[in-house]
């Protein structure tokens, strides 16, 4: 296995310094914009673990704009898989890419709704991945399979469905994803400040959209933007945090494979952020469409949401000041294989001091960034199959959470997973 891995920014650095552990690939090539960004990854795996480990790895410059250019480094390097870690605007370039040169392809965030951020768009538009299964006859034609949304929220999350729907329930009234942390940020000085733990241009185009939910009697539809508040117990000490729903790849996804009533996804996103994000969206700062604006050179076309990207902290850089932990995890109601009523909640944590400590990366790109390479490897070994565009729920669960929770000395991964049978309890 061959891996072209697109993006070098805080999710891929934490992919390549993830499987930099393990032996199932031959090479990745580590591609970025800034070549220097993605040199600097291999460096740093060879600093960890040594010459022959950062031998497996090369970089290259990359256009994840340009899907010629992504077929061209592909091809020129004999990769056999597509692994996207960059923005989702670059989903439809890299897709294409990917499967001009003959190769399959992974992603952990699909192609985007349209258009922003009208509500209700399902009118007028598409939603999220509809681009991507449109192709699903051309990727199965060629016989590669597109596995989208194997990040961890949408990917874990959705193996944690599949799991629940396989061994857990009878039947499911609903699965919803709910996602919390008590992450905190500090300056220099140990003072908290307002810096995002991921990408903050995928952040506001998740929670400025209309947030999507499914019901099986009603199919898709959207509500209000931070809809629905509601207090959500999360595990290992994080607590009470307030979620709101928020447009997200599980409800696209889980429905077309998983039978339940009701899908949401909610997010635990707290007054401030919220807040800033409203801001954000009252001064048109949200925006993607470019504006004039003046520069030391001349007027220049900027979009303004890459200017609030560009003002606040890169996301791969704040580990270090960051402390506490983030919870992924799906929550599951209805009746259990008895025939009694169920109520369980599946999850991961991941605490950011281990994870700095481990892999010198902060803990909400490094969770999101370890499912896709345990998937490349059931892949390698030919656990997973499938041609076509698939997402995580069309794949048998129990073996990815075996390799996943597996002490790293028997050949897994070491992260062991969370069951809360909350009416139970």
């Amino acid at each position: 296995m061959r891996i072209l891995l697109v993006g070098a920014g805080g999710v891929g650095d934490a992919f390549a310094k993830i499987i930099a552990r393990r032996t199932f690939f031959e090479h990745v090539i580590v591609c970025d914009y800034d070549l220097a960004r993605a040199e600097r990854t291999i460096v740093a795996i060879g600093l960890k673990h040594g010459h022959a480990a950062a031998a497996r790895f090369s970089a290259e410059q990359i256009d994840a704009g340009d899907p010629d250019m992504v077929a061209a480094v592909a091809l020129r390097h004999g990769a056999t898989h597509v692994m996207n870690a960059v923005e989702p605007k670059f989903v439809p370039t890299v897709f294409a890419g990917a499967l001009a040169a003959g190769c399959d392809y992974l992603d952990m965030a699909v192609s985007l709704s349209e258009p922003h951020p009208t509500d209700p768009y399902l009118q007028t538009g598409v939603m999220l991945g509809d681009d991507q299964f449109a192709q699903a006859a051309d990727w199965e034609t060629a016989g590669r399979l597109a596995l989208v949304g194997m990040g961890v929220e949408p990917g874990l999350s959705d193996v944690f469905a599949r799991y629940a729907s396989d061994h857990l329930f009878r039947q499911i009234e609903e699965l919803g994803t709910r996602d919390g942390a008590n992450l905190v940020v500090h300056d220099d000085a140990g003072n908290e400040i307002f810096a995002p733990s991921f990408s903050i241009w995928t952040t506001i185009e998740e929670c400025l959209n209309p947030p999507l939910i499914f019901e099986k009697d009603r199919g898709w539809f959207t509500t209000e933007p931070f809809s629905e508040p509601e207090m959500f117990d999360f595990p290992e000490g994080i607590g009470r945090v307030e979620c709101v729903n928020v447009e997200h790849e599980e409800v696209v996804l889980m429905p077309r494979w998983l039978d339940a009533n009701r899908v949401t996804f909610k997010y635990g996103l707290g007054e401030e952020f919220i807040g800033v994000l409203k801001t954000l969206h009252l001064l048109g700062l949200d925006r993607v469409d470019p504006v004039r604006v003046r520069s030391a050179s001349g007027p220049a076309l900027v979009a303004p949401r890459d200017v609030v990207a560009a003002c606040l902290p890169d996301p791969a850089t704040i580990g270090p000041r960051m402390t506490g932990k983030t919870c992924a995890g799906v929550w599951v109601t209805g009746t259990g294989p008895g025939g009694l009523p169920r109520e369980v909640y599946l999850y991961h944590v991941a605490e950011n001091e281990w994870t700095m400590r481990e892999y010198d990366t902060q803990c909400v790109v490094w969770q999101t960034a370890l499912n896709p390479v345990i998937a490349l490897e059931l892949l390698a070994a030919g656990t997973w199959t499938g041609i076509g565009v698939l997402g995580p729920e069309a794949f048998d669960a129990k073996v990815f959470l075996d390799l996943m929770s597996a002490p790293e000395t028997e050949g897994g991964y070491g992260q062991p997973w969370g069951m809360e049978d909350r009416l139970a309890s």
